[in-house]
């Protein structure tokens, strides 16, 4: 492998700032889970019946039965959890995602209309609440088809977001080059959401939560009380609403589920944390939906070329003249591992570095050998490179006095007699009186401390390279 395609970096040390409407310090997206009725069961053409999150200890499949327990506490969601919580989530006026499996929607119409009438944003949670990572791709592909079809005949128009959750390798990618979400969130990956360019297609995601997530009832280690819950959503609200007035505003998502949340020892949890976070100022409640429109508008993607999707003649006469007169050093670069946080400063100056710390003395000597003197004859006759002339010109040296040009020439001169490569240091770091005051300095050295010492330089002066070209 030598395109490593995780992204471990996202937006690095600085991320954007959202600018949510009216100034909010944090944005909340609150997720119903509607997935009663779309679980594994026979009667759903399922080998077995369902196992995950439910109140059972330990559960597990029944291959060629139906588990009446299962099923029924799947009902309860259905049942009574749900309108449980549409009287809490309409009688707060907060705005709701659900994630909504399509079979499950199929077979709820009373609880489907009684979404649609509060304004509920419905978005797809797949064709059946099954497992995905060992559906065929083809498969797969097909029954987001079916999803989207039956989604459609349902609810009465085609789902805007998607969900799958019980994924594979592959769904992230087949929604987005199915091309009509506005967005999808089958990761965890972010606190913001962010584009995605899935071939020809920009796909925002929105991340989600198994966190903040009230599966955690039915998961070790979990709660057992709907405090825990409230604290934890509390903790989280507070950590991210600080972040929000320093600066910094970030979006907040909880997952929440019928059969979970939706018992009464559970709710109140819940309540307890909608009326707490209602209580602070610049707290926006918003659907995915909304906060995907207001991301598009504020943040529209922009495409970039990315040196880890670059192809080598590319790589090449991009980052060839970065190490001085050393487009070795990039052609080896190319051969790495590279992947989406190399596509920075840190990333390609890490990449390069690596190639000329790992080079053998000799080349590494010839790299050194291959910068111009500070302020000498080839700087006097305009023969720099355009990187070394800009460099030079940014501390003053096209620019000297005749005593300060007689001192340069002097040092220059003694230094390159003694350690047989010219003086090297990233000017941009220093001044004029700096580098005369290093170049004194460091002319008392031994050769094999002035070798490394100038090593290091010429890797300070990549990364300024790198860093003038906005990766």
């Amino acid at each position: 492998m030598t395109r490593y395609p995780r992204d471990l970096r996202g937006y690095g040390p600085t991320p954007p700032d959202p600018q949510w409407p009216g100034g909010a310090r944090i944005a909340i997206s609150m997720v119903l889970n509607f997935e009663e009725g779309g679980e594994n069961n026979i009667l759903h053409g399922d080998a077995a019946s369902e196992a995950f999150l439910s109140d059972i200890p330990g559960a597990a499949q029944w291959p060629g039965q139906r588990h009446w327990n299962m099923e029924s506490i799947y009902e309860y969601g259905a049942r009574a959890g749900f309108w449980r919580l549409h009287r809490l989530f309409t009688g707060l006026g907060i705005p709701l995602t659900v994630y909504g499996v399509a079979t499950a929607l199929a077979r709820a119409p009373e609880q489907l209309a009684a979404m649609r009438a509060a304004g509920w944003e419905i978005a797809s949670h797949g064709l059946k609440w099954v497992e995905h990572k060992d559906m065929p791709e083809a498969e797969e592909r097909a029954q987001i088809a079916e999803a989207i079809r039956l989604h459609t005949e349902v609810v009465g128009e085609r789902p805007r977001g998607w969900y799958t959750g019980r994924c594979s390798a592959n769904t992230v990618r087949l929604t987005a080059q199915e091309g009509g979400f506005d967005w999808i969130s089958d990761t965890y990956d972010d606190d913001l959401p962010y584009w995605l360019e899935a071939g020809d297609r920009d796909q925002l995601v929105i991340p989600y939560t198994l966190e903040a997530n009230d599966m955690r009832f039915a998961t070790s280690p979990g709660w057992i009380e709907g405090e825990q819950f409230f604290i934890y959503l509390k903790d989280t609200f507070d950590t991210l609403y600080s972040e929000g007035l320093a600066g910094a505003p970030k979006m907040f998502s909880v997952g929440l589920h019928n059969r979970l949340i939706g018992r009464p020892g559970k709710v109140a949890g819940l309540k307890r944390f909608l009326d707490y976070a209602r209580t602070r100022e610049g707290v926006w409640f918003a659907t995915r939906g909304a906060i995907a429109a207001h991301w598009a508008a504020t943040h529209p993607h922009k495409r970039r070329e990315r040196p880890s999707r670059m192809s080598r003649a590319r790589f090449v006469e991009t980052f060839g003249g970065i190490y001085e007169h050393s487009p070795w050093i990039a052609e080896r670069a190319f051969d790495l591992e590279l992947g989406p946080a190399h596509d920075c400063t840190e990333g390609m100056a890490s990449a390069l570095a690596r190639i000329f710390r790992t080079a053998s003395d000799a080349e590494r000597l010839a790299v050194l050998a291959a910068h111009p003197d500070l302020a000498g004859k080839l700087a006097q006759a305009k023969r720099l490179t355009a990187d070394s002339t800009a460099e030079q010109a940014s501390a003053g040296l096209d620019a000297l006095t005749d005593d300060e040009r007689a001192a340069f020439e002097d040092l220059n001169t003694r230094y390159t007699a003694k350690f047989g490569f010219p003086f090297i240091i990233a000017v941009k770091d220093n001044t004029k009186a700096s580098i005369l005051h290093a170049f004194r300095r460091r002319l008392d050295q031994d050769r094999d401390w002035e070798f490394a010492e100038a090593c290091t330089q010429v890797e300070r002066i990549a990364w300024h390279r790198l860093n003038a070209m906005d990766l």
